[in-house]
């Protein structure tokens, strides 16, 4: 049962993610008070991400030689390094250095956390496991910002850091005294010796198809945090009013986490997968129909269905595409594949947005989405363990082979 290993799976990430969600709505802002122009201060912000690219191949490796358990203690200890530099920060050297140190831990700790449950949980319950794993994530990003406002609000902006700082630790000591739920095995030792390198190459072919795919959904994810303030500020909603719209729309998605791994476990990953990109196909499509605040509304809960009913698929088909062997090296290069798409969807929508209208830019977008369903459709069943369960269930009443 999933509450038997709650404390172990689920604490440090609820505790992790509240810090990263406590630390997110300021990052531009402490830039601003350093004297950072918007250009600079939209850097800041995009060098998280480029630390979590940096972070993925390497954090494969570490976590291969150390083990998923070890990895998360040091994923905690960086993190809080990171949120110290930020909290000491007098200049934006320092800044940039903080929130680029973050964004390594955030590579580390997303990976590690992601083979830790794959190794602890059966495969019949994976989905479950890691669609939960992904619901505390949005609960803690839900909860950072509250307590980041209130901390905030007495001592400054940069205190949203110490929030950080705090949730790190307890993280530390969370993962150091929780029982630890991995299996202990001998092919880690094998593991440990693969490299990166030579474990990518051996399982290309599932990178470049089942890994586009997950490329395609993480991207179509981004561009849904993107296009809707866009969209809502174009038609003259206020900054209060796009907040209520992301705050109705964030309670969708965050409902759904775990029907979402109920779904894949019991019917097939590809239940999941294809009508998830079909919504948020639709709902981007969709988007220039909205012009009033209940429209706008109506179509940003759309699309916080569709990224809900996903919750948990780009870690659950990592786990089901991972080999036994150099699991964690392998799991570093999926990560990459999800976090190039994270990265590629608002440049996308950057470039369309400088050639046609933002509506247009909308459209072309969703059927990209909806193309991304297609090939999803293709793919994913070809390495999905609930189909192979279901293929080898004899039919009723026939003799059991012994």
């Amino acid at each position: 049962m999933l509450r038997t290993i709650a404390v172990a799976a689920y604490g440090p990430t609820l505790l992790g993610s509240t810090g990263a969600g406590a630390v997110a709505p300021i990052i531009a802002l402490s830039a601003r008070e350093h004297g950072a122009s918007l250009g600079v201060a939209a850097l800041l912000v995009a060098t998280m991400g480029v630390g979590q690219l940096l972070g993925d191949l390497p954090s494969g490796a570490l976590a291969a030689r150390i083990g998923e358990r070890r990895a998360l203690l040091v994923a905690a200890v960086v993190e809080g390094v990171g949120m110290l530099l930020c909290l000491l920060s007098r200049g934006l050297v320092l800044l940039f250095a903080g929130i680029l140190v973050i964004g390594l831990a955030g590579a580390l700790y997303g990976l590690a956390r992601q083979a830790y449950l794959t190794d602890a949980v059966p495969i019949r319950m994976r989905a479950r496991a890691l669609s939960t794993l992904g619901g505390v994530h949005r609960i803690g990003y839900f909860i950072g910002p509250f307590l980041g406002s209130v901390v905030v609000a007495h001592w400054g902006t940069n205190a949203a850091y110490g929030v950080g700082v705090g949730a790190s630790v307890a993280a530390f000591v969370l993962v150091l005294v929780a029982k630890d739920i991995t299996r202990p095995t001998d092919r880690a030792a094998v593991s440990a010796h693969r490299t990166v390198l030579s474990v990518l190459l051996e399982h290309r072919f599932v990178l470049l198809t089942l890994g586009t795919g997950v490329l395609c959904v993480a991207g179509a994810r981004a561009v849904r945090e993107a296009l809707v303030p866009l969209w809502a500020e174009s038609v003259g909603l206020s900054p209060s009013q796009t907040s209520l719209v992301f705050g109705i729309a964030g309670a969708a998605d965050m409902l759904l986490f775990y029907p979402s791994g109920w779904v894949m476990d019991r019917f097939g990953r590809v239940a999941v997968a294809v009508p998830s990109m079909v919504i948020l196909g639709l709902g981007m499509a969709a988007l220039p129909l909205s012009t009033s605040l209940l429209a706008v509304t109506l179509v940003a809960t759309v699309l916080g269905i569709g990224n809900g009913i996903g919750s948990g698929l780009i870690m659950t088909l990592g786990a089901d595409a991972s080999p036994r062997e150099g699991r964690a090296q392998f799991l570093g290069g999926w990560r990459l594949c999800a976090d190039v798409g994270r990265a590629a969807g608002p440049l996308a929508l950057s470039g369309l947005t400088a050639a046609v209208t933002l509506g247009a830019s909308a459209v072309v977008l969703g059927v990209g989405a909806l193309a991304g369903a297609v090939w999803l459709r293709i793919w994913v069943p070809r390495h999905d363990p609930t189909r192979a369960r279901r293929v080898k269930r004899p039919p009723a009443g026939a003799p059991l082979e012994l």
